[in-house]
């Protein structure tokens, strides 16, 4: 029998050379024209918490008790949703609500580490209390992520914001230094820790020393006043190193919060740092310091060019650096929750840059960076989870209230909001200061698109951007595992609205997660295809796309998100799928296969990793290959083969019924499904069936097919199902 690799192959090249010709009787119906395409509405989600008196969240309010101004505007609220994190727990009734939560009703916590203005010491301490958070303190909903920066290497993201509790741990672990925790696949949205490199002398990078007074009372005359010339002007300049330092690290910060903004929702970042020392940015201040009496003397003997106004007053360029920085963080709904480490460390040593050898000199600067957005400064960092309880508490209720617009032009526009609430006495709300009109998606930069990407996965909302079908059966590879083959559809006509170049791109992401949100497998593929004269072929069709999973038995959902790489529309889809312990000899039923006719689709397979076994193609009828559906068209006159792939079921006649419901679930008359054959498969356990479909008695419009095959011999049935057009 062929190989699923070659097989593949030779259907990819077929397919090809088909996509020029015109489409066959079973091609896909052209995409419907969505409203989007013609008016862009754009829904502003407004997430608010409203704290009372005692810090904790108040609960009971509703939509009439708020009000949004928009640009001083008063707009009307679509839609009103409270998420309470107290009903939400690790429960099994509770963890299908959670999955169906959107991005901005969840929590989002940013775990930043620097690694610039930090002692190693500090930093490998600060993991500790960084893990001991994410593994016990956050509430089942709650998204994280883990990132680094340093001014040599800019922010880089290690674990992308994720429900996946151990990716998080992994990538704490390992702040991004070469580990085998990932194996040898990469991982573009960071969902699994990859194997970027991080060097730990990154961590330790070391100012200048403070060049010693060299004035000696003893020389007197022009050579003293010269040296003490030479050693003010060389503590100057060590200020102005210091002062560029800072400066580049509030640049390093702000790209953080302008990649941030693109994402939905309220965004805490934990900044784990030593700080910076302020009187870098706000001066010494007036006081009777050794600083201000030499400045005295200075100015009685006429020296005031000595005189460095900004170790007194600040550095007003920096300054406005920094405050520059902040406003993008209050625009892109980001607050700092500054944790000083300096605290953690083991020995009496400052970090890098800190104060100049002055303990503590970096806490009134973080202590600058939260205030200014709203956030606390956290100093005992051995402690974190309890500090930040109070946080928990305080945003464990989430109003979420949305509105829209539809005549927000594509130019990045910052627009401001406001919020009034009829409130308790005592209470206070917070909300998010306003939103950026959308952008253009070739604007964004690269982490801009692998953080949208990364949200759309995460929350696995569908959005329908692109017509995007799936087809997943787990098929029996051995008695603990599963081969899982993945059909993703993907309709042309949305695939390429909008696309001008005659180069299509499709970014495709597949994760699989577990009942406790762990990553258990993925693949990712960027797929270029070149239009030419097969556009039309593939507007009538679009693009098929065959990856796999492997997986042990349990209970997962499949999260899918395909992109076109220019125009930016996107496609998120997910489902259910429980894999059988095979072992266990218990009878199996996957979802019914219609096979596609050839050329219907370009078709696209998974890149295999170097190494990896090749497996035999699973979707075979007595020896032959086909290519399943993943929502098969059917003419309402047509009888379509349909093929029962299940397992361990007795010997003997097996019966099968099928029944049709609509799009809301309902049960309805029409259609007809019979059984052919049971086809002799010379593999135990293993059976595959034939049947005839016929969609005669039902209008055009979209159903959901049932298959329930029975045993008589035992009264065993197996259910599933499969969604399917009429035409």
């Amino acid at each position: 029998m062929r190989s699923f690799r070659q097989l593949l192959s030779t259907i990819l090249v077929v397919a090809l050379l088909l996509a020029a010709a015109p489409a066959g009787s079973w091609a896909q119906a052209p995409a419907k024209e969505r409203f989007e395409d013609a008016s862009r509405v754009v829904a502003i989600e407004v997430p608010v918490n409203v704290v009372g008196r005692d810090g904790q969240s108040i609960r009971g309010l509703s939509a009439k008790d708020f009000e949004i101004y928009d640009e001083g505007k008063k707009q009307a609220i679509e839609s009103f949703e409270v998420v309470d994190l107290s009903v939400l727990s690790a429960t099994p009734q509770s963890r299908a609500r959670v999955e169906l939560l959107n991005a901005p009703s969840r929590r989002h916590f940013l775990l930043l580490f620097d690694l610039s203005f930090s002692s190693v010491p500090s930093i490998l301490k600060a993991r500790l209390a960084a893990r001991e958070f994410v593994l016990h303190s956050l509430a089942p909903s709650d998204l994280a992520a883990v990132a680094t920066i340093s001014l040599e290497r800019g922010p880089r993201l290690v674990v992308t914001f994720t429900p996946d509790r151990a990716q998080l741990a992994r990538g704490i672990d390992t702040l991004g230094s070469k580990s085998d925790l990932a194996g040898e696949r990469y991982d573009p949205l960071r969902f699994v820790v990859d194997q970027a490199q991080v060097s730990a002398a990154e961590a330790s990078a070391s100012g200048q020393g403070q060049i010693p007074n060299l004035r000696d009372e003893r020389t007197g005359g022009a050579l003293g006043d010269y040296l003490a010339s030479i050693s003010a002007m060389g503590q100057k300049d060590q200020r102005m190193f210091d002062a560029s330092r800072v400066t580049a690290l509030s640049r390093t910060l702000g790209s953080v919060a302008k990649s941030l903004a693109t994402l939905k929702g309220r965004k805490q970042v934990i900044f784990f740092s030593e700080g910076f020392d302020s009187r870098l940015m706000l001066g010494r201040g007036a006081g009777q310091s050794e600083d201000a009496i030499a400045e005295a003397q200075q100015i009685a003997t006429g020296q005031t060019w000595m005189t460095d106004l900004d170790n007194r007053y600040g550095n007003t360029e920096l300054q406005n650096e920094i405050n520059r920085m902040l406003d993008l963080y209050r625009r892109a709904d980001c607050v700092i929750q500054a944790v000083d480490i300096g605290g953690l460390r083991t020995g009496g040593g400052v970090g890098p840059g800190i104060g100049q050898g002055t303990p503590g000199a970096g806490k009134e600067g973080l202590f600058y960076l939260a205030n200014e957005t709203g956030g606390e400064l956290f100093e005992d960092g051995n402690n974190l989870g309890k500090q930040l309880t109070s946080l928990l508490d305080r945003t464990s209720v989430t109003y979420l209230l949305t509105f829209q617009r539809s005549d927000l032009p594509e130019t990045g526009a910052y627009h401001r909001l406001r919020v009034k609430a009829t409130l308790p006495p005592g209470a206070r709300l917070s909300h998010r200061a306003g939103y950026y009109a959308p952008r253009p998606f070739g604007e964004l930069d690269p982490l801009e698109k692998n953080l949208l990407a990364a949200e759309g996965i995460a929350s696995a909302a569908p959005r329908r951007d692109l017509d995007v079908d799936l087809l997943v059966a787990p098929f029996r590879s051995a008695p603990d595992r599963a081969y899982v083959p993945v059909i993703i559809e993907i309709g042309g006509a949305s695939l390429l609205a909008g696309q001008s170049s005659d180069r299509l791109g499709v970014e495709i992401y597949a994760y699989v997660s577990d009942a406790e949100g762990q990553m258990r497998d993925f693949f990712t593929q960027q797929v270029g295809l070149a239009l030419g004269t097969g556009r039309e072929a593939i507007k009538k069709t679009g693009v098929k796309y065959y990856g796999h999973l492997s997986l042990p038995p349990g209970s997962y959902r499949v999260r899918v998100l395909v992109r076109n790489a220019e125009t930016g529309r996107t496609g998120v889809q997910s489902v259910p799928l429980d894999v059988p312990m095979y072992s266990s000899k218990e009878p199996e039923l996957l979802p019914p296969m219609f096979a596609e006719a050839p050329g219907s689709w370009v078709l696209v397979r998974q890149k295999e990793a170097d190494g990896e076994r090749s497996v035999v193609y699973p979707f075979t009828l007595k020896g032959e290959p086909y290519v399943p559906s993943a929502r098969p068209t059917l003419a309402s006159n047509h009888e379509a083969q349909v093929y029962l792939v299940g397992y361990n079921f007795g010997p003997g006649h097996l019966s099968v019924l099928g029944q049709v419901a609509d799009a809301e679930g309902k049960k309805v008359e029409g259609g007809n499904l019979t059984l052919v054959e049971r086809t002799a498969t010379g593999i135990p356990g293993l059976d595959k069936l034939v049947a005839t479909f016929s969609p005669s008695g039902l209008a055009a419009g979209g159903y959901t097919l049932t298959v329930e095959v029975t045993d008589p011999a035992t009264g065993t049935r197996e259910v599933n199902s499969l969604p399917f057009v009429v035409r």
